[in-house]
């Protein structure tokens, strides 16, 4: 067996991080969510989450792996052999595995969307007919396969060539060209009429809505999905980092630029919103339907914008699928004793024919509802919800009573310091009670949806019964 693969640099892992960080959940997802949210609310929760939940979790996940130097399973089996906390990373392989299987989908509407820019098709939708272009694409047995399938080939070839030449390389690139692209647009998004109405709404102080657990909690889901936690991308990304790398830094890192990045993205997508007397709370909808339409009544300079920003949604929707993909090529390396390159090609596959269901689910001829929900919703829903937070919760656990104190700070670098034992205190009961609380929270939400769900189904045979 050959040795274990490192990052070239430190810079190599952050930007690889920050990279898996920075994708659709920053501007696809944080966008609508902030929009359903309320704006405000949403955002003062979500950074709330991030700091209290989101960085001592992702700091627990990059300790496990690195410590471990192993996938998301293996490295669970090398700390605390034979025991369940690897539970923790089978439910971080699956997860990994199941959103890479519809992520692919849409980061493939979002090539279509730059393929359409450039050739021209999408500038000249007539002004009201967007909501029928994305349909019309999204509804086609072919097309959203293909863009799929292009996407999933792109990802499959960064991570075939390994973390130096493969990972590293590619991230090295993507992230000065984010930077550059979310910034311009940022700033061009500040010149628009509608930018005084976009701070307002995203940073005007309006506390009302803290009370509503709904906004709670998709704001732990959003912190979840957006810094990759519980889907075994952070652990297997610090398997691969040399000893002396110090871990609490790297992870503040990783959540600042994340963070940033998202604030960035609605300063960018909002002022157009409120431009051009837009819904803000739109939905999934918002970049492939209402910015569009927006875009279609600026002219020319709309076309160029649509073509950047779509660019920009693209390049960030790579870097993190890269992440995805890795977490279950390192499994099946260490698991099956294959090649990278074997690994990479079946993982990729097979990942990529998952996917064509929800390809075909919004619309296409597998449309049929799962328990109410498309099955690119219903795989969302399962991810966001419960798997991302559940083996978030179980790493928390792990860290915070499973470990050794003594031995996880001194890995960490955090021993006889007050930050550390803040840390292992977050870990044992701020971050799991606020991740239980709002699963059970989504649990309940659930069994209370649709009166066509199995969930209503249970209750009534319970009552039936009783």
């Amino acid at each position: 067996m050959q040795g274990r693969e490192q990052w070239a640099t430190r810079l190599g892992f952050i930007l690889a991080a920050v990279g898996s960080a920075v994708g659709l959940g920053n501007i696809w997802r944080f966008s609508y969510v902030l929009g359903e949210g309320g704006g405000f609310a949403f955002l003062l929760a979500y950074i709330i989450c991030i700091f209290l939940i989101g960085l001592p979790v992702l700091l627990a996940e990059i300790t496990v792996g690195r410590k471990g130097q192993s996938d998301a399973v293996g490295s669970f089996n090398k700390l605390a052999p034979g025991k369940w906390w690897k539970l923790g990373g089978i439910l971080g392989v699956l997860s990994g595995t199941l959103i890479l299987s519809f992520y692919g989908v849409i980061a493939g509407w979002v090539m279509y969307y730059v393929y359409s820019y450039l050739t021209g098709s999408a500038g000249s939708v007539a002004e009201g007919e967007y909501g029928a272009y994305f349909e019309g694409f999204v509804g086609s047995p072919i097309a959203p396969v293909f863009w799929q399938v292009l996407f999933m080939a792109i990802v499959i070839g960064v991570v075939y060539f390994g973390i130096k030449k493969g990972i590293e390389l590619a991230n090295r690139t993507f992230m000065p060209l984010l930077a550059l692209l979310v910034i311009v647009l940022a700033i061009y998004g500040l010149t628009m009429e509608g930018a005084g109405e976009a701070l307002n709404f995203m940073f005007a102080p309006d506390f009302a809505q803290l009370g509503n657990m709904e906004v709670w909690g998709m704001a732990i889901g959003q912190a979840f999905f957006t810094l990759s936690l519980g889907m075994g991308a952070m652990i297997t990304y610090a398997s691969y980092l040399p000893k002396e790398t110090k871990l609490p830094s790297a992870a503040g890192t990783i959540v600042t630029l994340d963070t940033l990045f998202a604030i960035f993205a609605g300063l960018m997508i909002f002022p157009i919103v409120f431009t051009f007397g837009l819904d803000p709370g739109d939905g999934p909808g918002l970049i492939f339907i209402t910015l569009p339409e927006a875009f279609g009544q600026w002219g020319t300079g709309g076309t160029i914008f649509g073509l950047f920003f779509f660019l920009l949604v693209a390049v960030a929707a790579l870097s993190s699928a890269i992440s995805l993909l890795e977490v279950g090529v390192s499994w099946a390396m260490r698991r099956f004793e294959w090649s990278r390159k074997k690994a990479t090609l079946t993982a990729g596959i097979i990942i990529t024919a998952f996917g064509v269901p929800s390809a075909l689910s919004q619309g296409g001829p597998l449309s049929q509802e799962i328990f109410g929900l498309p099955f690119l919703d219903l795989i969302d829903t399962v991810t966001d919800q419960y798997t991302l937070a559940l083996g978030g919760m179980i790493t928390a656990l792990f860290v915070g009573w499973g470990w050794n104190k003594i031995e996880v700070l001194r890995e960490t670098g955090l021993q006889d310091t007050t930050v550390g034992a803040l840390w292992i205190w977050f870990l044992r009961i701020v971050a799991p009670i606020g991740i239980l609380y709002i699963v059970a929270n989504n649990f309940y939400n659930m069994f209370l949806a649709s009166e066509e769900s199995m969930s209503y189904l249970i209750i009534q045979m319970i009552n039936y019964f009783l």
